[in-house]
């Protein structure tokens, strides 16, 4: 009989930033992978409408609180999480922010908000959560980028700084937790509609302007993100540590304005 490769029955998904946008189409994947799973957000009651859609494809599923910006939430989450079902396979690292303005308009608060969420809160979650998984020899972190990690965009100077940050401490992290059988890799999705960019979906010229540099000539759809997560959880990756996925697609070649039909 064959392996499936790609089942997550048995295995608990913890996904940060999971009321809304990607941390849901994340958690979904997983969970229909057959994954159970544990949400946090920064307000816990924010998780439960997720946590019952979850436990509906019958998952066990539970919610809890945490702010990527403090490091006592953190310590608290991840030993939650673990104490919730006994274990914790697969850390999801989701939450982030963004500020859009231009460069010159930045202020200290502005980038420290971002940087904060983005680029510490990843790696105290990782680490934290790494604490549960060290011992047991195993364990699978995903850290959600951005193709900003690799292509620059104008008013998106501490985003793009927090993203490019991610891909390089993926890399430091999978290097070092590796020998403890922990894999360490970044899903960098690229245009894909949230709470944070949708303002830019209503404007029709800057979604022309979009659709015409991505080589599949249109933004990412919900489920463009499914196959990817799943793969980077499960056993089909056994061997894959230090990478970025990119999920764009293929807006990050640069070169569509470059080609003549």
């Amino acid at each position: 009989m064959v392996k499936n490769f790609f089942d997550l029955t048995g295995k608990v998904a913890l996904v940060t930033g999971a009321s809304r946008g990607l941390g849901q189409y994340f958690g979904r994947a997983l969970a229909l992978a057959g994954a159970d799973l544990i949400v946090t957000a920064r307000k816990k009651e924010d998780t439960e409408p997720f946590v019952r859609e979850i436990r509906d494809l019958g998952r066990r599923a539970t919610g809890l609180s945490l702010d990527v910006r403090d490091e006592v939430s953190i310590r608290q989450m991840a030993d939650d999480a673990q104490a919730a079902f006994g274990q914790i396979d697969i850390l999801v690292n989701n939450a982030g922010c963004n500020v859009r303005k231009p460069s010159s308009e930045v202020t200290w608060d502005d980038w420290n908000k971002v940087l904060d969420t983005n680029l510490r809160g990843t790696f105290f979650v990782a680490q934290q959560v790494a604490r549960h998984m060290i011992p047991r020899q195993r364990g699978r972190i995903i850290n959600i980028g951005s193709v900003t990690a690799v292509f620059g965009y104008a008013g998106l100077g501490p985003y793009c700084a927090s993203r490019g940050g991610v891909k390089q401490l993926t890399m430091s992290l999978a290097d070092e937790w590796g020998k403890h059988g922990v894999t360490v890799n970044c899903l960098a999705p690229g245009w894909f509609k949230t709470d944070q960019n949708k303002v830019l979906y209503d404007n029709e010229k800057w979604l022309a302007y979009i659709k015409d540099r991505i080589p599949l000539k249109r933004p990412g759809k919900a489920n463009d993100l499914d196959g990817a997560v799943v793969f980077l959880a499960s056993d089909a990756s056994e061997y894959i540590t230090g990478q970025t996925l990119l999920v764009d697609g293929g807006i990050s070649t640069g070169a569509t304005k470059a080609t003549v039909d």
